[in-house]
């Protein structure tokens, strides 16, 4: 009698346990080591401060920003990764989201791929969309000399509010490799 009450009293622990940690737990994706996070109101996003990027502060970066983590090599941009929130109007979904932000790539710039990409945090989040594209840097505003040519990868979707956001990942070309790019994508965590 007394081994079924110890059984059954750590198997009460056990559930306890595991619904202690499987519900209301922090499901915010996990950052590579030596990365920090940009956080705003409907998303975060991780970026390597390890490898020289640093956040810009809101007196710093453009008004259409909600954040932004910038690398500077020489005085010139050569990385950055920034969040856009409400950035297009008239958008409901987030295919319209990623309509919006293709559109805004530029001329001149090669798109690659698009997918769908699940990201971490609120389920309207599953139907985010991915751009990966290519485009030649103007060389104005402390960006690389007129013709490097760069890359891209544009995150569209909606948040749990149906606000639509983009986070942009620009760096020179062969600076990041598809890991690190997949690691930008991979840390964002909607709210």
């Amino acid at each position: 009698m007394k081994m079924s009450r110890v059984i059954g009293a750590a198997a009460a622990a056990v559930m306890g346990l595991a619904l202690l940690t499987g519900c209301g737990g922090d499901d915010a994706a996990a950052l590579p080591d030596g990365w920090d996070r940009l956080d705003t109101s409907s998303l975060s996003v991780g970026y390597p401060a390890n490898k020289g990027y640093q956040e810009q502060s809101a007196a710093d970066r453009a008004k259409a920003n909600a954040a932004v983590a910038l690398k500077e090599e020489s005085g010139l941009r050569t990385g950055m990764v920034s969040v856009q929130l409400d950035f297009a109007s008239g958008v409901d979904d987030a295919d319209e989201a990623a309509a919006a932000a293709g559109a805004g790539i530029g001329l001149g710039a090669t798109r690659k791929e698009t997918s769908q990409v699940q990201l971490a945090g609120d389920d309207g989040a599953l139907g985010a969309r991915r751009i990966d594209y290519e485009f030649t840097s103007s060389g104005t505003e402390q960006t690389p000399a007129q013709g490097t040519r760069m890359t891209g990868v544009l995150v569209a979707g909606m948040d749990s509010k149906d606000v639509p956001f983009l986070v942009r990942i620009n760096a020179v070309k062969g600076s990041l490799s598809r890991q690190d790019l997949d690691a930008f994508v991979e840390s964002i965590t909607v709210k």
